[in-house]
């Protein structure tokens, strides 16, 4: 079961791979935020958004996978890890031991998908460009977003709520700028100003990639009438 996840993580870069990888990746993340900071109200409820997707996400491809397994009782080897990632980390969880034993399991799943990831990059580099950008582009609303709320604090700030902040975060490294959301304190700023470097770096990272698909299905098709 372990050798056909990484195949079909490797072989696609479908939306709900990429989602997978973004939602492991963030796991790993979001672990010392957590843990070491105080969170305010309402990036405790982007978490828990966050984690609503995760639940989501996990769950579904657990059910497709052992819907298509041969062998149920093998998948199962691997699969409780993936079964148990998919529990919600309730509030009243937090503190207890399910909760823990939850992160540990999610950790472990995260690690494997991370590994796929690498795997996939270095053996299909034009479609790993392609899935890279795309992980790096939802990593970077996701933490923007949570990290936009805990300094914008201030009485006078626009930016109030999580879905204002993945909002703000989704115009802001699309460098589409409505300017209806802004942040008004340095630290905001801050975040603003390496959130719309990387989405300029990413734009001609995206670009390139469509440059090079291009010239390749062009030289297949050449080739294929020569």
């Amino acid at each position: 079961m372990e050798e056909q996840h990484e195949k079909d993580l490797q072989q696609s870069a479908s939306p709900l791979n990429i989602a997978i990888i973004v939602l492991s990746i963030y796991v790993l993340g979001a672990l010392p935020i957590d843990t070491f900071f105080t969170l305010s109200h309402e990036t405790t409820m982007l978490l828990e958004y966050i984690d609503s997707a995760i639940c989501f996400v996990f769950l579904y491809d657990f059910i497709k996978r052992f819907i298509k397994a041969e062998n149920k009782l093998k998948f199962m080897q691997w699969g409780w890890i993936d079964l148990i990632s998919s529990i919600p980390t309730f509030h009243y969880l937090r503190a207890g031991r399910a909760m823990r034993l939850i992160r540990i399991v999610r950790i472990l799943r995260a690690f494997r998908s991370t590994r796929h990831l690498i795997n996939h990059v270095y053996k299909n580099k034009t479609q790993g460009a392609f899935t890279t950008v795309s992980i790096i582009s939802l990593l970077m609303i996701i933490f923007s977003s949570i990290a936009i709320l805990q300094v914008e604090h201030v009485p006078n700030s626009n930016i109030k709520t999580a879905e204002d902040a993945l909002w703000w975060a989704y115009v802001t490294l699309t460098t589409v700028g409505y300017g209806d959301k802004y942040p008004v304190t340095t630290e905001g700023r801050i975040i603003a100003g390496a959130l719309i470097a990387v989405g300029f770096g990413l734009f001609g990272t995206f670009t390139s990639f469509l440059t090079a698909w291009f010239l390749k299905n062009t030289n297949l098709h050449n080739n294929q009438n020569t």
